[in-house]
């Protein structure tokens, strides 16, 4: 009888701390190419490894990379993307591919020039759209940082446009500024008159109702974080110093070396909060809007337009947050 009670509590112990496993699936996996700038802060760290740790939603077709003004140029930004990458022992099975360090403006009017700034990942992008041109399934793009990459692929291949779908994390709409928006306005402006499907989760810093109330604390982190997500051989350097076997160790790094704002001292996770909602859509309230115009960084409404887009707002922190470490403690690894 002991010996019983001995296997029965092994094998419950071993089904809690067990890969998490993939549920009876209601729909297909979504296809999707995630755009980052990686190296900013901590937030596209917490997105990457929640996409590559929900490989029972998401099939990742790409992940690119882009240059905003924190976190060094493209080459910088690819390194941390790596690095998450790395840490979900997913290196052999996934490369982070460079695009721009430079601006839409600047670049332009050289797509169809060999070697452009940014063509790696342009051309990914791309490429995938096509390979879904005669599919049932959409493409849907997350860039999560500027819009230039994706931008520069609809300028260079307007075709695409009816084979994506593009979920990007910026803006405080209707209110002026944000950073991704700042880091390339005229991205923006040309994906906003682009007859492509085009979605936006809010930012609305301090307003409780974008992604910005996506917010945890240190303690949260400490409490919750440590040793989450696969365990690595060989361990990763991180970019503040230290090595790491694990993202829930290097969650806790990025942490414990990030400046907190607001009443408790906290920092959000508004790019994850973007991943969730594709996941997840019923996280946050979606709204139709006709496309506005952005003229020197301020918003006007145009009634009128026909051009329709889509705005995510009042996402629920605590539906997102319970999914995101549930996912730390049993991840699906991408395929």
């Amino acid at each position: 009888m002991i010996r019983t009670r001995l296997v029965l509590c092994i094998a419950l112990l071993a089904a809690c701390t067990s890969p998490r496993s993939a549920p009876a699936p209601s729909r297909a996996p979504i296809d999707v190419i995630l755009d980052t700038d990686a190296n900013n802060e901590l937030d596209d760290q917490h997105a990457l490894a929640y996409l590559l740790f929900s490989g029972d939603a998401f099939h990742i077709e790409g992940i690119t990379v882009n240059r905003t003004r924190g976190g060094g140029d493209v080459e910088q930004q690819a390194n941390e993307a790596e690095r998450i990458v790395a840490l979900a022992s997913l290196e052999k099975r996934f490369s982070v591919t460079r695009g721009a360090n430079g601006s839409f403006t600047e670049i332009a009017p050289h797509v169809n020039e060999p070697d452009f700034d940014g063509h790696a990942a342009v051309d990914l992008i791309i490429r995938r759209a096509h390979a879904h041109a005669a599919s049932p399934s959409t493409l849907t793009v997350v860039p999560i940082g500027k819009l230039t990459n994706v931008a520069l692929a609809l300028k260079k291949d307007p075709s695409i446009a009816s084979s994506i779908r593009i979920v990007w994390l910026g803006s405080n709409y209707p209110d002026p500024g944000e950073y991704n928006q700042e880091n390339d306005e005229p991205a923006l402006q040309y994906i906003l008159d682009t007859n492509v499907p085009f979605e936006i989760a809010l930012v609305r810093y301090g307003f409780g109702n974008g992604t910005d109330a996506v917010r945890v604390t240190r303690d949260e982190i400490h409490a919750r974080m440590p040793g989450k997500g696969p365990h690595v051989a060989t361990p990763i350097a991180g970019r503040n110093g230290g090595t790491f076997t694990s993202f829930g160790d290097y969650s806790v790094d990025l942490f414990d070396h990030i400046e907190l704002s607001g009443n408790p001292p906290s920092r959000a996770l508004y790019d994850m909060a973007a991943v969730a909602i594709v996941k997840h859509p019923s996280w946050a309230h979606a709204r139709r809007i006709p496309a506005p115009k952005l003229t020197d960084g301020k918003w006007i409404d145009r009634p009128a337009n026909p051009r329709m887009i889509t705005l995510w707002e009042s996402f629920q922190r605590d539906s997102i947050l319970s999914d995101f470490y549930a996912t730390m403690e049993r991840p699906v690894l991408a395929r």
